[in-house]
């Protein structure tokens, strides 16, 4: 993967030719509320992970076609599990918890953490980061944190810019620019994308993310190497 790169966005007129259906019969499998109890026949994963309220629910609905898939609600936080959708065997979408607003108690904010940063640092099946965020409000503190963690084990980096629709076309390729040359100057390797689930639009890009980490033509691990102890 290029340094800070960005997928040119499609036109509306190929955007639909360019979608992979394979992503729109996935599944929901398993919720996990530790590491122990990740499924144990994945050969590849890529994560979802967003600051509560920045769109990453209606982001996976969207790409799926599947508007029950992923739990939407107006009451930020109410990703609380790390939730598994299979979209072959073996190879997973995964919704991992909201952080940022959630009204929960210190000790269940203290255990995600826990168990966020350990599953992206420890979890062996997982080949891709999306963080999700909203376009007005990117490369938060908590968005930094998800990277650190990231960096830290071997998992690629990609930024959902998510409710492009509320800004302007050239106001939004700004946001997107001006990440993209921050990321640069930490040295970090990301690609990036624009993302509208109103619009529709970005679904093409985020298909094409997905054929590159999902789908692989290899034996899924033995259950004692693919889930970590928690």
């Amino acid at each position: 993967m290029n340094q800070s790169s960005c997928y040119a966005p499609h036109t509306t007129s190929d955007r639909h030719d360019m979608s992979n259906p394979l992503y729109f019969n996935t599944e929901f499998t398993t919720s996990a509320h530790t590491l122990a109890q990740l499924p144990k026949d994945s050969i590849a994963e890529v994560a979802f992970a967003g600051r509560s309220n920045s769109g990453k629910s209606s982001a996976i609905n969207v790409i799926t076609r599947n508007k029950k898939l992923a739990r939407t609600s107006k009451t930020p936080g109410r990703t609380q599990l790390i939730n598994h959708f299979q979209v072959t065997p073996g190879n997973y979408l995964v919704d991992l918890p909201g952080y940022g607003y959630a009204k929960v108690s210190k000790s269940q904010i203290k255990h995600w953490q826990t168990t966020l940063g350990s599953y992206l640092r420890t979890r062996e099946p997982l080949r891709c980061l999306v963080i999700v965020m909203d376009i007005r409000h990117a490369l938060s503190d908590h968005d930094w944190r998800l990277i650190d963690w990231a960096l830290q084990g071997n998992v690629e980096l990609h930024c959902l810019l998510t409710k492009s629709d509320k800004l302007s076309h050239g106001a939004a390729k700004q946001v997107l620019l001006k990440a993209q040359s921050t990321l640069e100057e930490e040295g970090i390797e990301c690609t990036l994308q624009l993302f509208s689930a109103l619009k529709k639009t970005g679904i093409d890009d985020a298909h094409e993310l997905l054929d590159t980490y999902l789908n692989q033509n290899t034996t899924p691990p033995d259950a004692e190497e693919s889930s970590p102890v928690d």
